[in-house]
């Protein structure tokens, strides 16, 4: 390798001269990562999953074909069954981010993606393929969450390991942002398709997540392996050249050589200790029993923030509303909204910061959920009620209209808030000896959360109505002294720097101010330049790209 090194302390350098992946190469590969990867699968077919099933279950045909007699010639779907039917893709992927953990070590990342890819095309294949069996639907939608769940606990492990740090917080917001994505596209296309009588008005937009995955499949090959997967294996120059594409700066270039410098103390520090475990994820070494629990913690809570409920059923139970746009147009609109709430969160997430986003949303959602529940429970009809046999009256109309506005902007905060927060923090909590299992635990909390959410929802709003919003407001009064009191700030520090703030036992309520220590490691530099001259040499030519 060209060029020298000079014994310095990190805090001695202004990383602020030193190159950040701000040039069109660096920039670019880094949205086809995120678009590509988090895009299609988990985040934008896991969204479009969750749209796609909200509006399956009040299309006629899909009623008739799944649903029971109603004794009077006609078919309904029992809440039962719409349980069975949303919560089965839910338990799947439960399964498949546990799974993910065995194979994002053996096979790599780039490998991991590939089969459980294939496994999530399958599952959607026995669900298109279905005439009337509800058990065949449930297998298929069962199999595709093996799938979306491996890859929804790959991609924040993909993306913590492989995006630079300035760029990390943003990549991962984006798939908080694919997922809103794909739900919105999913209510657009099954507006289009609700008023077809035959099957076709469910198969099209079910049938559809088959071209997405083939984009996918498609698109993998042209992604990088994590460099710290490839250091962890002894696959160093590829590591090298991934760094430097990454960063857009040639392989020979101090940025790359510090980088790989500073991995490699850690990846054999973490190695000092043998295989990890299950177990080890809860151990007391570097205080991985606290990020494990932090990272489960805030998935949990993130699912028992209300917003799944509406995704999940607002079409039914808007329908109780009263309002007089058709179920479908409404979800559009939430869609919608869900989608422009999230986009300012890819500023925001580094600009303010991971815990001020998760505090400053815990309070708007509660008021939000607390306004709804109120209100909805007071003015407007049960929503098991007829609405065909009674007449709703000025004060339920109102009701209606009140519960609708704040369920929006519950939406809207969470897409800007507690969507995209706790998938940021997950990707930066571990180190990379348990990253697989650690963020494997978070996600597999998501989705069993998700799970238990459609199954008894339904059941639950069936008998308490909109009071199963008090339920969300309780939570989200909980996360906010829990976020304050357990949650550290993560922004501008690099995994390695996570590993020292947890090991300095920092009080998250000061964790803003916190600053790394000396780390006294080797700083590379151009033969016969100091290392400020070089930065600024590669600033200006960053400046001119």
């Amino acid at each position: 390798m060209a060029g020298g090194f000079a014994v310095t302390s990190s805090k001695n350098i202004d990383t602020k001269l030193l190159p950040t992946p701000t040039n069109r190469r660096a920039i670019l590969l880094a949205f086809f990562i995120a678009f590509d990867l988090k895009g299609v699968l988990p985040g934008f077919l896991f969204g479009y999953d969750i749209g796609v099933i909200s509006g399956c279950l009040i299309m006629p045909d899909f009623v008739r074909r799944f649903g029971t007699s109603d004794g009077q010639g006609g078919f309904i779907l029992s809440s039962s069954r719409q349980s069975i039917i949303t919560s089965l893709l839910s338990a799947g992927t439960f399964v498949g981010a546990l799974g993910q953990a065995f194979t994002s070590d053996r096979f790599g990342r780039k490998g991991s993606i590939l089969v459980w890819s294939a496994i999530f095309t399958v599952g959607v294949v026995i669900q298109t393929a279905t005439t009337f069996s509800i058990v065949q639907l449930t297998i298929g939608r069962f199999v595709a969450g093996l799938g979306v769940g491996a890859l929804s606990a790959i991609v924040p492990l993909y993306n913590g390991e492989t995006a630079p740090r300035k760029l990390r917080g943003a990549m991962l917001v984006l798939y908080q942002l694919q997922i809103i994505s794909g739900i919105f596209l999913s209510y657009i296309i099954e507006l289009g398709t609700n008023k077809i009588s035959n099957s076709a008005s469910w198969r099209i937009p079910v049938g559809l997540q088959m071209l997405w995955g083939l984009i996918l499949l498609s698109g993998i090959f042209f992604l990088p392996e994590s460099p710290r997967h490839l250091l962890g294996t002894g696959r160093q120059d590829e590591a090298y050249r991934v760094i430097a594409e990454l960063n857009s700066v040639s392989v020979d270039d101090p940025l790359v050589l510090d980088t790989v410098e500073e991995l490699e103390v850690g990846i054999r520090a973490e190695n000092e200790g043998g295989k990890a475990t299950w177990i080890e994820c809860f151990s007391t070494r570097n205080m991985l029993w606290k990020r494990t629990v932090n990272g489960m913690m805030l998935q949990f809570i993130q699912q028992l923030n209300g917003q799944n409920f509406y995704y999940y059923y607002g079409d039914t139970f808007f329908q109780s509303a009263g309002t007089t746009l058709s179920p479908y147009s409404i979800q559009a609109i939430l869609g919608g909204i869900s989608v422009v709430g999230t986009i300012p969160a890819l500023h925001l997430i580094e600009s303010v910061g991971r815990r001020k986003l998760l505090l400053i949303g815990a309070v708007l959602q509660a008021i939000c959920a607390l306004v709804a529940g109120l209100v909805g429970h007071f003015t407007v009809p049960p929503p098991t009620a007829d609405l065909k046999t009674i007449t709703l009256t000025e004060r339920n109309k109102q009701g209606g209209d009140v519960l609708i506005t704040f369920a929006i902007l519950h939406v809207f905060s969470f897409s800007m808030f507690w969507g995209p927060a706790p998938w940021v923090y997950l990707g930066e909590s571990f180190p990379l000896r348990v990253r697989p299992k650690g963020i494997a635990l978070g996600s597999a909390t998501n989705w069993i959360w998700n799970f238990l959410l459609s199954f008894f929802s339904p059941r639950i709003a069936a008998k308490i109505g909109p009071l199963i919003l008090m339920i969300f407001f309780g939570m989200l009064v909980f996360g906010w002294f829990y976020v304050y009191l357990f949650i550290p700030e993560t922004r501008g520090l690099s995994l390695e720097e996570v590993d020292e703030m947890y090991r300095a036992h920092v009080k998250p309520w000061r964790s803003a101010e916190w600053k790394p220590a000396d780390k006294h490691l080797h700083h590379h530099t151009a033969p016969g330049k100091d290392v400020e001259e070089k930065s600024d040499e590669i600033r200006d030519e960053t400046e001119k790209l």
